[in-house]
């Protein structure tokens, strides 16, 4: 039975993250246009020693830009802001807690956004029960 069984690719699992994105609160997702969501298997070297990470295993997302909170109308152009999705650690993290796929990369984009908000994690919670 387990025999054609196999985890999501690159691919399938950005596809996972948008369609949990596109059904998070309207309210939640109109605040976040422009943003970007992309999912690699691990973490860069540079994003691994700059977030003093002692495994690429340990960060599951990123969010790199300007969080709302920080950006102003005289900003200068910049790239836009984004979230990255980190696929083996993901899958990792789902191997070894009873929890499905879908609602791990939900907490993890989540929890993402959130750092693009300045929210709270008890914001970010209540936004992950709002999803459900």
């Amino acid at each position: 039975m387990w025999t054609s069984a196999k985890s999501p690719s690159l691919a399938e699992m950005e596809a996972m993250a948008h369609e949990i994105f596109a059904r998070l609160p309207k309210t939640f997702r109109d605040l976040c246009e422009g943003l970007i969501i992309r999912v690699d298997d691990f973490p860069t070297d540079e994003v691994l020693d700059e977030m003093g990470a002692q495994s690429e295993f340990d960060l599951l997302g990123l969010f790199h830009g300007v969080g709302l909170p920080h950006q102003s109308h005289e900003d200068i152009a910049r790239l836009p802001n984004m979230i990255w999705l980190y696929r083996r650690p993901i899958l990792d993290y789902w191997a070894e807690h009873d929890e499905a796929l879908g609602r791990i990369v939900r907490h993890v984009l989540i929890h993402e956004i959130g750092h693009h908000f300045g929210l709270s994690d008890d914001d970010m919670a209540a936004i992950e029960a709002a999803a459900d």
